[in-house]
């Protein structure tokens, strides 16, 4: 059976084994918030540690996507998603049996690589063993288990350090990553670029050095200020390093990200559409949390219960395959901008709820729909406009966009509410303001992308109709 005309045969356990494996990060990126009381007490941490704890993984991770994708392009994926199994389950067992803050921070810094390889692997095999009618769907299993993570990890945290000391948070990792390994070794077939270009070392340390950058600016903003030395020098160095890695991929025969793929009209709305969706949607969750805990009085465990809504209907939608039947009936254009209408009422439900959480949990209801049907599409778009040789590359750029979106969406709407509640308003109408700016910015997103994606629909039929 060819697995470029009719899917590997194994495809759907392949993904079961794929998805397992992103879930191991997926988890980890939530879990660790649940014990900072733990980690503060038992290690003595510092309010600077935590933050280091935290930001160490998400700066390596989001600074090595692009990179981690290259590498897995040329060397082959399957040896990069085994590679980045091992490493992460190594980092876990130095995590859980860290006795100093600068062990731990280490430790986490090191699954930051090895979570960085597995993001990437992940959404570039799934592009190879699927035929390009059952992607739709694989993708958005794919991203259902993100929202299933992002749902399950503080009640999976929470669970754990009621029973176990707080290492036991990075000790659950090893079974699922050895079990993960062990199926991967047995089952994923190896893929690569055939051409094996020249690995591209300083597009690599340029684009790491870059984003690392940039993403440090933007999690510093909020507790820094955004005027600070710490966030103007770390902003001015992403912005010269990223210029000088754009000059050099367009310079160099063998670039690690061909910039001619933004003259793709479909890449450039799901590109722009990812980043604002992201945005909005990621600074709307933050502003829920706070939402759910200091207005509507529930604690942390609750509050994470409480937000299963939207989690669920994604997987409901996506792993049904409902969220993919509708993209495929509507057309990705139709679907996107649909989908951020739905969410960006959403938002506005969750925004003039005020005290009741029948409003909160409709809106979340109405979040999952649009989130089960736009993500999908979006990872589809970028993935589609990129040649199947580079398919770890378009996984690092979706990866990317993820990360540089939710850390602004953060940011920003976080000073929103500071902003807002230093003006004089109270703490529920300062939440609610900022979830009606994240419900604009998702409005934009869908526009924007759906305008891009309906033209690059159009010169690709005229095209065909030429040919």
């Amino acid at each position: 059976m060819s697995m470029s005309s009719q899917g590997h045969p194994r495809r759907w356990l392949i993904l079961a084994v794929i998805c397992l494996a992103q879930l191991t990060v997926l988890l980890d990126n939530t879990i660790l918030n649940v014990a900072i009381p733990s980690l503060t007490r038992e290690l003595g941490a510092t309010t600077s540690d935590i933050q280091w704890m935290i930001n160490a993984y998400s700066l390596v991770q989001s600074g090595l996507l692009l990179t981690a994708g290259s590498t897995a392009d040329r060397y082959g994926r399957k040896k990069m998603l085994a590679t980045g199994l091992a490493l992460f389950g190594i980092g876990s067992v130095v995590a859980g049996f860290a006795t100093t803050s600068t062990q731990l921070i280490a430790a986490r810094a090191g699954m930051g690589v090895g979570g960085a390889l597995l993001l990437t692997t992940t959404l570039a095999v799934a592009m190879q063993i699927f035929t390009p009618e059952e992607q739709p769907r694989a993708i958005g299993i794919w991203a259902a288990v993100n929202a299933l993570g992002f749902a399950t990890g503080p009640l999976i945290g929470g669970f754990m350090l009621n029973h176990f000391w707080w290492g036991a948070i990075f000790l659950i990792n090893l079974p699922v990553a050895a079990l993960a390994l062990a199926a991967v070794a047995a089952l994923v077939p190896e893929s690569k670029n055939p051409q094996g270009d020249r690995p591209d070392l300083l597009g690599a340390v340029l684009s790491t050095v870059g984003m690392a950058s940039l993403v440090f600016a933007i999690i510093s903003g909020p507790a820094h200020g955004w005027t600070s030395s710490r966030v103007l020098v770390s902003a001015a160095v992403a912005v010269v390093v990223l210029a000088l890695f754009a000059y050099w991929e367009s310079r160099i025969p063998y670039p690690m990200l061909d910039l001619g793929f933004f003259r793709d009209r479909g890449f450039t709305g799901a590109v722009a559409g990812a980043v604002l969706i992201t945005f909005g949607m990621s600074g709307a969750l933050f502003l829920l949390t706070q939402h759910l805990q200091f207005v509507l009085g529930y604690g942390p465990l609750e509050a994470g219960l409480r937000t299963a809504p939207l989690a669920l209907t994604v997987v409901l939608l996506n792993f049904s395959g409902v969220a993919a039947k509708l993209t495929a009936r509507l057309g990705a254009p139709r679907a996107v901008l649909a989908s951020m209408v739905v969410m960006s009422g959403g938002l506005v439900s969750i925004a003039t709820t005020g005290e009741a959480y029948a409003g909160t949990a409709a809106g979340l209801v109405l979040i999952g729909i649009g989130c089960a049907v736009a993500n999908p599409a979006m990872a589809h778009a970028i993935m589609k406009a990129i040649p199947p040789a580079k398919a770890g590359v378009g996984a690092g750029i979706n990866g990317t966009l993820a990360e540089f979106g939710n850390g602004l969406g953060v940011a920003v709407l976080g000073a929103v509410l500071s902003s807002s509640v230093a003006s004089g308003k109270s703490l529920s109408t300062a939440l609610g303001v900022g979830q009606a700016v994240g419900a604009v910015a998702v409005l934009l997103g869908g526009a924007v992308a759906a305008g891009l994606l309906r033209r690059a629909d159009r010169a690709e039929q005229k095209s065909v109709l030429a040919a």
